[in-house]
């Protein structure tokens, strides 16, 4: 068996030098370059998650925004508002805050 023999086995097309650069360009591309597969499915996964993050904060605001149109649009709720989460008071009220106490 003859080193022709083997060469005439092999299909034509694994003997071509662009099909060895080509080769080459692709392993380079998927192994060695700095946006590997590693690298896109990193950021593609963080780009998921931020999307998530993204629809999370859009769902706060209209929250946020109907809380505030609420507090505008009536003077007994801005006060309860302000009673509650700052401990405002009127003149000549006394405030008691009561703090749970910590478990051991």
């Amino acid at each position: 068996m003859q080193l022709s023999d083997l060469t005439a086995r092999v299909p034509r097309f694994l003997r071509s030098f662009y099909f060895y650069t080509g080769l080459g360009f692709l392993v380079w591309m998927f192994v060695f370059d700095a946006n590997d597969l590693l690298k896109q499915y990193d950021m593609y996964a963080k780009l998921q998650e931020l999307q998530t993050e993204k629809q999370y904060y859009l769902d706060n605001i209209e929250v946020v925004k109907r809380e505030r149109a609420e507090l505008l649009s009536s003077p007994e709720l801005l006060e309860k508002f302000a009673r509650e989460k700052y401990i405002m008071k009127r003149p000549g009220e006394d405030v008691f805050v009561l703090v749970p106490q910590a478990e051991e």
